[in-house]
This record gives structure tokens, sequence and C-alpha cells, in this order.
């Protein structure tokens, strides 16, 4: 695999599990990418009696979903650098680790009939090693199905962008993306993943795209985002807490209409035996 991955500039995570903000926008995302998700899991087949890697659970919408299609006999285990928001969740249903997929060999359980991560990687500094552990923890056979953010290919939250309004917010999204950057953010990691899911040895890859436009979800999770980002984008100059607030309110009166940058995902199987 070659090595796209900037150098980050800090360790600092951006939007901190330890938040209040992270829950609305686990929130937020389920109801936005859950059913696009479910889909790419049903079209590679998860059924009774599958192994599942959940990688980065965030919340427990995904793992759950997965536990009540694997059943009794089947086993999942959700993983994150936080647990913030799926511990005391899984009801028995799935286990819940904590785990740095960059830097800790894969959880017990495997190998794996499923592993999925959704919009993890793009986060991660060292996240081609990531994703090759991800895939030497399937077992013959077995899917890897990622799915990560493009917002260098779509990067407007505004893709209408008529009125000093959504200058605004689209202004504020520039900022936003900035440090992501700051912090080893590939913005556009979403289009390499089926290069690099081939470039580990997958067969059978596949991708496509998608991206909500005026959805509700949309925005609550622009709303919890830039509430949670607020301090570090006023301290990096990159926005005033007036512009800030202007934005907020515009988001409450329900008049922009906002999109996410694309999700990409992509799906691979590692070679029979």
């Amino acid at each position: 695999m070659t090595d796209d991955t900037p150098q980050p500039a800090g360790n600092e995570y951006l939007l901190d599990n330890q938040q209040s903000e992270a829950g609305e926008r686990f929130t937020a995302l389920s109801a936005l990418f859950d059913p696009w998700t479910f889909r790419h899991f049903e079209g590679v087949g998860v059924g009774a009696g599958w192994r599942c890697w959940e990688v980065g659970a965030g919340g427990p919408s995904v793992p759950a979903w997965l536990a009540g299609r694997v059943g009794p006999t089947g086993r999942v285990v959700a993983t994150d650098i936080d647990t913030s928001w799926v511990d005391g969740a899984s009801d028995g249903g799935f286990a819940v680790l904590r785990h740095d997929v960059a830097s800790e060999a894969p959880p017990a359980g495997g190998p794996f009939d499923l592993i999925h991560a959704r919009l993890v990687l793009v986060h991660v500094a060292d996240r081609n090693k990531a994703l090759r552990s991800m895939a030497e923890a399937l077992r013959p056979g077995g899917w890897l199905v990622l799915e990560d953010a493009d917002p260098a290919l779509q990067p407007l939250v505004c893709p209408d962008e008529y009125g000093p309004e959504q200058e605004l917010a689209n202004r504020l999204r520039r900022g936003f993306r900035e440090l992501m950057r700051q912090r080893g953010a590939d913005l556009a990691y979403g289009r390499k993943l089926p290069r690099l899911l081939r470039e580990a040895g997958l067969t059978d890859v596949e991708a496509d795209a998608y991206f909500p436009v005026a959805s509700p979800a949309c925005a609550v999770l622009e709303e919890a985002t830039v509430r949670q980002v607020r301090d570090k984008l006023v301290a990096a100059g990159l926005a005033t807490d007036d512009e800030i607030d202007r934005h907020l309110a515009n988001i409450a009166a329900g008049g922009l209409d906002l999109a996410t940058g694309p999700l990409i995902s992509a799906w691979g199987r590692r070679p029979a035996a």
C-alpha cells in the first residue's frame, strides 16, 4: 500500500467524545447514515452466526443492528478509544472494548466475517496501518466495509450559496476543515478507499457515495458540530463569536439547506484460502 497519510500537527482529537455535543452528533449521524450502512451489510450477506467487529463504534446503533442480525450464535464486538456513548447500551447483545485500531492488535473473537468502520479512519494518524490490521483480521472470504468522508470532493455545507447566511455557513465550514487538516485528517480520504482495499489484498472491491441535502438531521449535526468546535475556531482566528452566534441563529431559523460531505462506502473481501 502507498502511504497517503499526512503528518498531524498534534494528537488532539477535534471531536472529543467526552463533550456533551458528541451524543447529539452520534444521534444525527445515525439518522443520516444508518440506513445506508445497513443496506451495505445486507448486500454482503451478514447473517446468523457471523462474527463482526465494529471499529470506532461511537454510539450503539450499528453494533445493536449487527447483534440482532447475527443472533445468539454470532458475536459482535464494538470498540472505540472512548466508549462513553456505547458503554451500558449493549444489554448483552454485543461486547464493548476500549481499543485503538491504529496501535493495538485486533480484539479477541476473530477472525471476523465482517469488519466495519464509519467515519473513523479519516481522523486516524496512521490510518493505513489501521486498515491493514483490519484486513488481516478477516477470515478467508470475510468482508471489510469502510465508510469515510471526502469533504474535499463536496466541501460546502450549503451547496446552494445564494445569500449571506449561506456564505457565512460555508466560511465556517472551511474553518472546520482547516482544524481537521491541522490535526492530520485526510480530507480526500474517502475517494481512496477502493484503491486502498485492493492494495490490502482484498477482492470483489466496489464502492458508492451518498450525501444528504436539506435533511433535518443535517441541521442537528451542523449545530452540534459548530458548538463542539466553537472555542477552537475562535482561538485559531477562523471565526468570531459573533459569526458563530449568527450562524447558530440561522440554523435555528430553519432557512438553511444544509448538506454533509459525501460518505464514500467501499467494500471488499479477503480471498478464500
